[in-house]
């Protein structure tokens, strides 16, 4: 009997001395990770060769009209500067708080300037600002810098922004894509529409079917459409003479090139509802929206 109790002792001796070692190596295998804080930065500083305004002139296109440049904003996490990617935004726009509707922005990736040619810039005043040619603007300009976002759908970190800049700008106006019609009228026609397909002479609903002319290239009519269905584009009520439509054989239901007299009728949407359908003749691209 005590022999059998010594062995019972041994036994969980050796137990005990088992678990021990195991809790050391743990423990020594155990690393203290700190934890790393993001500590922001500081605001990119913008400048620029140009000051009140930006000249645009037309005889030399393919020139530089404007260069910005900007500081590194020198993000910093709690174990020093960071070494991750900082992309910075130029931000344009018509109103000083960037509230427009149509401010746009050119991503730089890395670089610490960015110049635009004499053409690049009148596109973006005309084509993306929707700026009219001829006449001086007031535009406004920032700068945003932000660590780009680890991954796909996670948010950018750390925006900064650097003082508004402002100046005076007057686009001149380049031919468009397609000759917008000598009338400033345009009509809409198909049996996508609630009023079908125009009777020469005769349309069914004028009124219904005229879109309205934002500037001298930009035409927008928003209404019902029939899905699956077709239409087109007339510069004359009823008058089936000249057209605009696409040369595409499968039009994309979305938008698309359109051209003067093209071959194909312009498909509508999938499905019926309301939806808004803009010409831009400036681009010679058409969209329908919902």
């Amino acid at each position: 009997m005590l022999k059998r109790d010594l062995d019972m002792k041994k036994f969980i001796y050796h137990i005990l001395c088992f678990a021990g070692a195991v809790s050391m190596l743990l423990a020594a295998c155990k690393k203290d990770y700190a934890k790393v804080y993001f500590d922001g930065g500081t605001a990119p500083v913008l400048t620029s060769t140009a000051t009140d305004s930006i000249p645009l002139p037309l005889s030399d296109t393919t020139g530089n009209a404007v260069t910005f440049s900007w500081t590194n904003p020198n993000y910093q996490y709690s174990d020093g500067i960071s070494s991750m990617n900082v992309a910075y935004a130029l931000q344009i726009d018509t109103v000083s708080s960037f509230s427009s509707g149509v401010l746009q922005q050119v991503v730089v990736s890395s670089s610490l300037s960015q110049t635009f040619t004499v053409s690049s810039l009148n596109a973006l005043l005309t084509n993306q600002l929707l700026l009219d040619t001829s006449v001086t603007h007031t535009i406004y300009v920032r700068l945003e810098s932000f660590i780009s976002a680890y991954t796909s759908g996670s948010a950018p970190i750390g925006a900064q922004y650097s003082s508004t800049l402002t100046f005076s700008v007057t686009p001149y106006a380049i031919p468009p894509a397609v000759a917008p019609p000598a009338s400033g009228k345009l009509y809409i026609t198909g049996n996508a529409t609630n009023d079908g397909w125009m009777v020469g002479g005769s349309p069914a609903s004028v009124a219904g079917q005229q879109f309205t002319q934002v500037n001298a290239t930009l035409y927008t009519i928003t209404l019902p459409l029939i899905g699956g269905q077709q239409f087109l584009v007339v510069p004359v009520a009823g008058d089936w003479t000249n057209k605009y439509a696409t040369s595409a054989s499968a039009p994309a239901t979305t938008g698309g090139a359109f051209g003067y007299n093209a071959a194909n009728n312009f498909n509508g949407p999938l499905a019926s509802g309301t939806y808004t359908v803009t010409f831009n003749f400036q681009t010679g691209n058409y969209t329908i929206t919902q």
